[in-house]
């Protein structure tokens, strides 16, 4: 598995948008029902769909985010098969930050439960980008 991180490239590339997200302070992962382990919220980009718009479908899909701000970090790259990526081409995202300020009740979606965390999980969904992801963004806001 390798994992690039990148300013700038084509739209056109860009077929999933992840959301490092915290609420009030801590970071927030989703669990799927079908799985025992956590992820950051993110997902695939439909037809016709700036990929800010997936991000933020995703975050309310996938947390029940309601009032958040949200900001570009950086354009990744995933070479690797994957859950998502079976051929293990490499596919390009865009990595997001949200600060959520609201929440609904109910999740619509696939999640099970969203958690609230001080610290980072040990029982990732994406062991082998994920935490890179994070690692990423963190030394992005340290800079």
């Amino acid at each position: 598995m390798e994992v690039k991180f990148y300013e700038d490239t084509e739209d056109r590339l860009l077929e999933f948008a992840v959301i490092i997200s915290k609420y009030r302070g801590r970071w927030v992962f989703c669990k799927h029902k079908d799985r025992n382990t956590y992820e950051i919220s993110g997902g695939h980009r439909e037809e016709n769909e700036s990929i800010l718009n997936t991000a933020k479908r995703e975050l309310y899909e996938e947390t029940g985010a309601t009032d958040f701000s949200i900001k570009k970090i950086c354009i990744y790259s995933v070479i690797g098969k994957t859950r998502v990526n079976q051929s293990g081409e490499k596919s390009f995202g865009m990595l997001y930050y949200a600060d959520i300020r609201e929440l609904e009740k109910e999740l619509h979606s696939e999640i099970e439960k969203v958690v609230f965390l001080d610290d980072l999980p040990t029982e990732w969904t994406y062991p082998l980008i994920q935490p890179l992801l994070i690692k990423e963004y963190q030394r992005r806001i340290q800079a």
